[in-house]
């Protein structure tokens, strides 16, 4: 959700029962606007806010000349000081996959979970037991980094990409109208493309590569993952997520206003199969 206007853009996701205080609200709108200058950010978002026990961890995200790769995570714990996350590495993703349950709220605390694995010897299967520590900062990094791939999403052609590979802001983005936004097609994930090259040559013909280097959700499996509603009258749409509940990106259709917001305790919802 874009910093400017915050106190306007969190009413579009109010539906989801996303809400923040009076004094969460100004000290966010001051405290974004220093960040983006202290780290020469071209753009800061709030990403969402991550519900521990002991306190919660609001994200934001600053990006830079490129708007996908140029992107940095910034935890604070009060809505005042902001502090770098470490960059998420296939290692930290493992390790945060096998931990279960709530976060502390304490970016010093050492998770432990102990894996029992089966070593062969020779002929034979020995079973060994192997402990993983992670700490919560980098726990919190890796959640931010797979929700990231996994459900933050955009409306089709709001992004282009340069000759260069540089994805910035379409300019020309208007915004989608009322029966696109009707469509799942019409949304894509702020990602770079994994399944085109599944794409047969006759639909690789018809996608226009400088809006078309993303993978749309249409294609998510388990079929059924979003949820797609229609708010005052036409006048707002809504797609959650069922994979990461809380999980909510809005638009305005017509428009060029939209947005996500993560608010959820960062634990992956492994009983969709049983929902649908």
């Amino acid at each position: 959700m874009d910093a400017n206007g915050l106190h306007l853009n969190i009413d579009h996701v109010a539906g989801s029962g996303v809400i923040l205080s009076p004094e969460q609200k100004s000290a966010l709108q001051t405290s974004l606007i220093i960040l983006k200058t202290h780290y020469k950010f071209n753009n800061v978002v709030l990403w969402g806010k991550m519900l521990g026990i002991k306190d919660d961890y609001f994200i934001a995200q600053g990006s830079g000349k490129d708007e996908l790769k140029d992107r940095k995570s910034l935890y604070s714990l009060n809505c005042v000081e902001w502090h770098l996350l470490p960059p998420a590495t296939s290692e930290m993703k493992n390790k945060a996959s096998m931990v279960r349950g709530r976060l502390m709220g304490d970016p010093s605390y050492e998770y432990e979970h102990t894996d029992v694995r089966r070593v062969r010897d020779g002929d034979e299967y020995t079973e060994e037991e192997v402990t993983i520590q992670i700490k919560e900062e980098d726990r919190v990094s890796a959640i931010v980094a797979t929700i990231d791939e996994e459900a933050r999403i955009v409306p089709r052609a709001a992004y282009i990409k340069t000759p260069l590979g540089e994805v910035h802001k379409n300019r020309s983005f208007e915004g989608l109208s009322v029966t696109e936004c009707g469509k799942l097609a019409s949304f894509m994930h702020f990602r770079e493309a994994q399944n085109i090259g599944n794409k047969s040559i006759k639909e690789k013909a018809d996608l226009n590569p400088s809006i078309d280097f993303m993978d749309s959700i249409e294609e998510d499996i388990p079929k059924g993952s979003w949820s797609s509603q229609f708010e005052r009258g036409s006048g707002l749409v809504c797609l959650r997520s069922l994979v990461w509940l809380g999980m909510t990106f809005y638009h305005v259709p017509n428009t060029t206003r939209f947005g996500c917001m993560y608010v959820g305790t960062g634990e992956k919802n492994f009983d969709i199969p049983f929902m649908l």
